[in-house]
Order: C-alpha cells, then sequence, then structure tokens
C-alpha cells in the first residue's frame, strides 16, 4: 500500500461513537516503535547508575574512589548527551525523524555492547560518551514524529503512551541488572536495541515534513535560527526551564538516596537502584496520567502547573518528614516519580512551540539540555551540602529548580490542539 494513503488511515479522526477508532490510531506501528525505542533507550541511560558501584569495583576502583569516579563517569554520560542533542536534533530537520531513529540507536546499541568488554575507567568513559551521544537522539524524534502523525485531538494520549511506556525500561534495568552481572546487563540491552532496528524498517516519515522538506526556501535545522530574535530564545529557553525539577528529582534525590536515607535516620540501609526503579514507577504512571488529564482539561499549561506544584509538596515531604521505615521512603519515592510524570507532556510542548523545520532540533536538544544540567546541579549540590547540610542543601537547589520551572511556565505558549503543520520563518 502507498505510503501517503497509510499515514491518511493514521489521522483519521475517532469514530464518533468512541474508543474503537482512539485505540486504533494510537496502537499504531510508528507509536509503538517510539514506545519500545525509548524504553530501551531508558534502559540503557540508567543502567550504568544501577551498576556503577559492582562495575566500577571489577574495573579496579577503590572504595575511596567510588562516587568521584561514578560522577566522573555519568557527567561524561551528560556530556555525550549534551553534543548529541544537538546533532540528532539539527539531523532530525535536515534529514528526518527516522534518520535519527535508526542511527542513534544503531549508535548506542553498539556503544552499550563494547560496555561489557571494559577493562578500565578511561575505556568506561569514552563508551559512556558514546553511549550518550547515540541515546540523546531517541526520545526528540520519536516524539515529534508521534506528533505529527496523530490527530491533533489526540497527540497527547499518544506522547504520553510512547514516555510512560518507554520509561519502565529503568524498572527492567533493574531486575536485569539484579538478576545477571553487570556485563551481561550491558550485553542484553545493546542485543534489544539491535533488535528494535529490525521493527523499524516498517516505520515511515511523517507527511508534514516530508512537505517542508520539499519546501527549498525554508531553512531547515538551523540551531543557531532559534537564538535569532529574543522572543525565539526566550521561548526555547522557556522549554528548557519548566524541565529541571525532573532531572533534579532523578539526578540528585534519588541518585544520592541511600545517603538521603541516612541523614534521614533510617536504620534500614537505601538501595540507589531500589529507589530509582520506585520513582520510574510512579514516573510511568504519572506520564499517563499527565497526557489523560491535559487531553480532559483540553490544556498543556494548568496541567504542567498542577504537577509542579504536587512535586514541590513531595519534594518537601521527602526532605523533612520523618520516615519511619525503607518501604516509606521508597513510596515517597514512587510519589516523586508520579509528581515529575510531565516528562512527555514537557516534550510535547517543547515540540508544539516550533514550526517542522526547527521541530526536531527543539524536541530533541530540549530533553537533553536538562539531563546535562545535572554537570551544573551536581556542583551546586556538593556546595549546599557543605554549607548547609545534605538536607538543606537539596532543598535549596529544588527550590531554585521549581521557581526557575514556575517562572518558564508563566508566559509559555498554551499549545494544546494546536496545527503543527507550520514553519519558523
Amino acid at each position: 500500500m502507498d505510503k501517503n494513503v497509510v499515514e491518511q488511515n493514521y489521522q483519521k479522526k475517532p469514530s464518533s461513537d468512541g474508543s474503537p477508532g482512539l485505540f486504533r490510531q494510537l496502537v499504531q506501528i510508528p507509536v509503538i516503535v517510539a514506545a519500545l525505542g525509548y524504553f530501551v533507550d531508558i534502559y540503557d541511560l540508567l543502567l550504568f547508575s544501577i551498576v556503577r558501584v559492582q562495575s566500577l569495583k571489577d574495573v579496579g576502583v577503590s572504595d575511596a574512589d567510588m562516587l568521584p569516579k561514578g560522577i566522573y563517569l555519568i557527567n561524561i554520560q551528560m556530556a555525550g548527551l549534551l553534543v548529541g542533542g544537538i546533532i540528532w536534533g539539527i539531523l532530525g530537520d535536515k534529514r528526518g525523524r527516522l534518520s535519527v531513529l535508526f542511527g542513534s540507536i544503531l549508535i548506542y546499541s553498539l556503544a552499550n555492547i563494547a560496555n561489557g568488554f571494559v577493562t578500565s575507567v578511561d575505556q568506561y568513559a569514552l563508551l559512556r560518551f558514546i553511549a550518550g551521544v547515540g541515546l540523546a537522539g531517541e526520545l526528540g524524534a520519536g516524539i515529534t514524529l508521534v506528533a505529527e502523525i496523530l490527530p491533533k485531538e489526540i497527540r497527547g494520549y499518544g506522547t504520553s503512551l510512547v514516555a510512560s511506556v518507554g520509561l519502565l525500561g529503568a524498572v527492567l534495568a533493574y531486575f536485569i541488572a539484579d538478576l545477571f552481572a553487570w556485563r551481561i546487563a550491558y550485553f542484553i540491552g545493546g542485543g534489544l536495541g539491535l533488535l528494535l532496528l529490525l521493527m523499524r524498517v516498517s516505520v515511515f516519515e511523517s507527511g508534514i515534513f516530508t512537505n517542508a522538506k520539499d519546501s527549498e526556501t525554508v531553512s531547515r535545522g538551523n540551531f543557531l535560527q532559534l537564538f535569532a530574535s529574543r522572543s525565539q530564545f526566550l521561548k526555547y529557553l522557556r522549554c528548557i526551564l519548566i524541565g529541571l525539577p525532573v532531572w533534579f528529582v532523578i539526578g540528585i534525590l534519588m541518585t544520592f538516596s541511600p545517603e538521603f536515607g541516612k541523614a534521614l535516620g533510617l536504620s534500614e540501609p537505601i538501595v540507589a537502584g531500589k529507589a530509582v526503579m520506585w520513582e520510574y514507577i510512579g514516573l510511568s504512571i504519572g506520564d499517563l496520567s499527565s497526557g489523560i488529564f491535559s487531553q480532559y482539561l483540553s490544556s498543556r499549561k494548568r496541567v504542567l502547573g498542577l504537577f509542579l506544584l504536587l512535586t514541590t509538596i513531595l519534594v518537601v515531604v521527602y526532605l523533612y518528614v520523618p520516615f519511619q521505615s525503607a518501604a516509606g521512603f521508597y513510596t515517597i519515592c514512587m510519589g516523586l516519580g508520579f509528581g515529575v510524570g510531565y516528562w512527555a507532556l514537557f516534550v510535547t510542548i517543547a515540540a508544539e512551540q516550533f514550526g517542522t523545520n526547527l521541530r526536531a532540533t527543539v524536541a530533541t536538544t530540549v530533553p537533553n539540555f536538562v539531563r546535562g544540567s545535572i554537570n551544573l546541579m551536581t556542583p551546586l549540590f556538593l556546595l549546599f551540602k557543605d554549607q548547609i547540610g545534605i538536607v538543606n542543601g537539596a532543598a535549596l537547589l529544588g527550590a531554585l529548580t521549581l521557581a526557575v520551572a514556575f517562572l518558564g511556565l508563566w508566559k509559555m505558549e498554551e499549545t494544546f490542539g494546536k496545527d503543527l503543520n507550520f514553519l519558523e520563518k
């Protein structure tokens, strides 16, 4: 069947009697493949955090160097995400969304297989950087493709489904790392990615991008165009600011959860991998919920504001409400995950803010700049921790990230139901 005919079938509106039409439109190959791609992406992205201690011990890192070497490798991976975000974003608008989906998964799959063979920190660092570059392209390209293929009336359902399924990759990573040696866990992640490449053969480019590509008068994937005017730059900056609390929760509160558990006086030690797993379960539920709420309220901004408010409350609970058990602590971790479960909504908003010739650039760079912000948050957290203690230091950093997120949301354009068939001049 001709691909244009197939895409028209994707874009039919739901049937008036309800659900079969909606369900059929959502459970289509591009949506399924984007969701599975993000699932593998999250598995590989978080696997190092889960196997950090054992893998570093096996390559000869002492207990005294465990934390600094771990932070170093995480920062190297995040640097790869920053570089990759720009590269894949530009390629997504110049060459197409599919080129990014194929290229990024091939690079990070091979890099993660190679991670299973490392014997030194230097090798580990190089491969985590390469993996970071590859991992940077998956979410933005997937969300952009799904947003452009689905009808605007149900776009929020589709992007939320992609993220909520994808985020469960963190849960699989935890169980795989628990069942197998860390080297095998890397091999499994890389193998899953290579298998996914076979599914992507049947995915096609969005018609909106194809039409834009045919226009020879419009510049595509020009990253510097985002800084061409004050209004354009502020619109782009707002997209980044609203996502910062997500990575504050993931990169600070969850990564250092054992230290927070100790500071809060818990007798039972907290396992970082388990905290991350429960947080990502909450994040997956939150992503699905925020998408449904935004459809119900016909608003992206109002739902994002509600989730930011919920996150603020839960950060206070996490840091200042005494827990009686590790189970209670993990429950709050899941609650925090739900609170920052606007990740898909945040990337969807970024994609909807800009025209087709810049959409992949924005949707790919924005989440990776947010992920890369951990390189600023970590030294700030350590500085605050030394000055006012670990709990109050985290509270101060959390207040800063939430304040700038609310500031970014303040004058952001409402994009619910927006027609995406437009270009940035």
